[in-house]
């Protein structure tokens, strides 16, 4: 079976200089770079990757384009762009020159407001990001995702995939008003959805694939095979699994699924919604 990661990060150590953790957290603490995952996408048989910002800076997209262009395993880049910039066209006519940069994503999740992505000025932004033909990722978590649809409903023409399956509290089982938003939300023909970042919310310690999966066959229910994809988020996911673990639970879970099902959720949705040639 053809492998694609739709999502995993790369980071030095330093990022977390002025950033105090919560207790059991510190593995993230480290560099994580191309030589270090390598290995495990050979051992597994992914074939490539989707390199996804890590923080809000210009700076860190050139610099996984650069990643990119190294390693040709690779496959796309999510990058960052300020979408409150005035000037917002002109950044995303110069990403055009980089054949990788498919995308970008902005750290909702943490911002104040949790409406923040219906600010007149990051609508704006937004609909410069679909003019430019550029997907969107939207990281978002419970207190946002009554804004997922009307950002959709808001900027019609542009892709969005929600990266891990929107953050349920999987360890108290949130599942309902989970179940409600992604309902909404696959009614919007132009969002996708990531199987990824699931054990992060789970209980790090006892978590098993038998926790995942309600949330993943609900998922694929909502949504059709033909818009859910496969990421690692790998390293975040070190937090509470190994890549293989990770790997291993969603076969695990998909397990009932035919094979074309299963190539399009592995492979076939991620290198098409992020024109991976």
């Amino acid at each position: 079976m053809k492998i694609i990661d739709a999502h995993q990060h790369f980071w030095k150590k330093e990022l977390f200089t002025n950033i105090k953790l919560p207790p059991g957290m510190d593995i993230l603490v480290n560099d994580y770079a191309p030589e270090d995952l390598k290995p495990i996408l050979d051992q597994i048989g992914v074939s490539q990757t989707v390199l996804v910002q890590t923080y809000s800076s210009l700076q860190n997209t050139f610099d996984f384009i650069e990643i990119a262009d190294q390693h040709d395993w690779v496959g796309a880049v999510v990058g960052w762009v300020d979408l409150a910039d005035p000037d917002i066209s002109l950044v995303l006519d110069s990403f055009h020159k980089y054949p990788k940069l498919k995308g970008v994503r902005h750290q909702w999740e943490d911002e104040p407001d949790p409406a923040w992505i219906m600010r007149p000025e990051i609508l704006r932004g937004l609909k410069q990001v679909a003019k430019h033909k550029f997907s969107f990722d939207l990281l978002a978590k419970p207190p946002n995702w009554k804004y997922i649809s009307m950002v959709a409903e808001a900027v019609p023409d542009l892709p969005l995939v929600i990266d891990h399956i929107a953050k349920p509290n999987i360890a108290l089982k949130q599942f309902k008003d989970w179940d409600e938003t992604m309902a909404l939300a696959a009614k919007f023909p132009q969002i996708m959805l990531k199987l990824s970042g699931m054990i992060s919310e789970a209980d790090w310690q006892n978590w098993k694939p038998k926790d995942l999966k309600p949330y993943i066959d609900r998922s694929i229910e909502l949504f059709g095979p033909d818009r859910v994809m496969f990421g690692s988020d790998w390293p975040v996911c070190l937090l509470a699994g190994s890549y293989n673990q990770v790997f291993e639970a969603v076969q695990e879970c998909l397990a009932d699924y035919n094979e074309t099902d299963c190539e399009k959720l592995f492979y076939d949705n991620v290198r098409k919604f992020y024109r991976i040639s």
